[in-house]
């Protein structure tokens, strides 16, 4: 079940449970000021070593701070410096971090903290599934994106030149602290990254968001009513993965754009586009294609954010049918057929198996037009 309520301890900082698998309870916290929860929460290890995995960027900016916190409570922190960007999601840059952990000392109660965005929490998150069959593992993160999404659910893993994302597992963290004093120095690109997902929710469970989101298009401002957004987006995933922690149903609905934005994606080798703005891309050809088979949706609440997502990629139009071919290679897609999640309407998603090329086609050059 799904709990939210505020700390008594301090207003600006919110908490709520994700309960999944039955047995395991992941502590969220969501606020102004919530990274000082940490030392409380991985004292319950009862270990002196913690694990840092971070984002280079995020060090250069918080790294002393949060290590000097850490020993200042008594703690002996090791730390492992991660590259930021998509490559960095891969077997090497997995394997370096495996081994950090081995020439720490690792045991199997050794909490590892993941510190950064999603690219950091998705690779550490595979990390502290592998050592020793699991690690304790407290999620950081530090971008728009992971605090609404990539943190949330338990989905960890690597990419292959395959496709995005197909070496993995899905392993819970125990604590998750989103802590909105990192947004302040988050990059407009990154901001709009995490957009994207906010995007999504509207889309998928709450149109409503839509005109909150809006108030946000422009960056950083407004902390409370950004907490709230935050914690509502976190409190939508939170919900189906409660109901459907390893996507045999409703958790797919959380791909609405995906399947696209993975081809995407992976057809420029995860280097031209962040995630976000493959996400975006994404979005518009999974309205479209929901509009080819059959629904009638209005793209204004889509297309009010358009501004943030035009980006030159005109010169893909040759490529659409590389890109229809890298969907067939996502992982969601089954006997010959490209699974979607497409809208009835906003707020009603649905789970579509797609056979006409054609209309991926369409749904392609619609977006590619609509986003250069």
């Amino acid at each position: 079940m799904l709990k939210i309520s505020s700390r008594k301890s301090n207003k600006l900082v919110h908490h709520f449970n994700i309960d999944t698998s039955g047995t395991h309870t992941c502590q969220v916290y969501a606020g102004h000021g919530s990274l000082s929860v940490l030392p409380e929460r991985i004292r319950l290890y009862n270990q002196k070593k913690v694990l840092l995995l971070i984002d280079e960027n995020v060090d250069e900016l918080y790294g002393q701070r949060i290590t000097e916190m850490l020993v200042s409570e008594g703690f002996v922190p090791a730390v492992h410096k991660i590259p930021p960007g998509e490559t960095s999601k891969s077997a090497g840059k997995w394997l370096e971090a495996v081994d950090f952990c081995f020439d720490n000392g690792v045991n199997r109660k050794t909490p590892l903290v993941a510190i950064g965005g999603g690219v950091t929490g998705d690779l550490a998150g595979y990390v502290a599934a592998s050592v020793m069959r699991g690690i304790p593992l407290v999620q950081v993160p530090t971008t728009l994106l992971a605090m609404v999404d990539s943190s949330l659910g338990g989905k960890t893993g690597i990419n292959h030149p395959s496709g995005k994302n197909l070496i993995g597992a899905f392993y819970q963290p125990d604590t998750i602290i989103s802590d909105i004093v990192f947004l302040e120095t988050l990059p407009a690109r990154e901001w709009r990254c995490g957009m994207a997902e906010i995007i999504k929710y509207g889309a998928i469970a709450d149109p409503e968001l839509f005109a909150l989101a809006a108030r946000f298009k422009s960056g950083y401002s407004e902390p409370a009513k950004l907490t709230e957004l935050i914690i509502r987006c976190a409190g939508i995933k939170a919900a189906i993965v409660t109901e459907d922690e390893k996507e045999a149903g409703k958790r797919a609905w959380l791909n609405f754009g995906h399947t696209f934005a993975h081809a995407l994606e992976s057809l420029t080798d995860y280097r031209r586009f962040s995630h976000g703005e493959a996400v975006y891309i994404g979005m518009v050809a999974a309205l479209k294609l929901s509009n080819l088979a059959g629904a009638s949706l209005d793209e204004s609440p889509l297309f009010q954010f358009l501004d943030g997502y035009k980006l030159k990629v005109l010169d893909l139009k040759p490529r659409i049918p590389d890109l229809v071919a890298k969907m067939f290679l996502d992982k969601k897609s089954l006997n010959n057929t490209v699974r979607v999640v497409l809208l009835n309407s906003y707020g009603q998603p649905r789970i579509d198996d797609i056979t006409d090329l054609s209309l991926l086609e369409k749904s392609w050059d619609f977006a590619l037009e609509t986003c250069n």
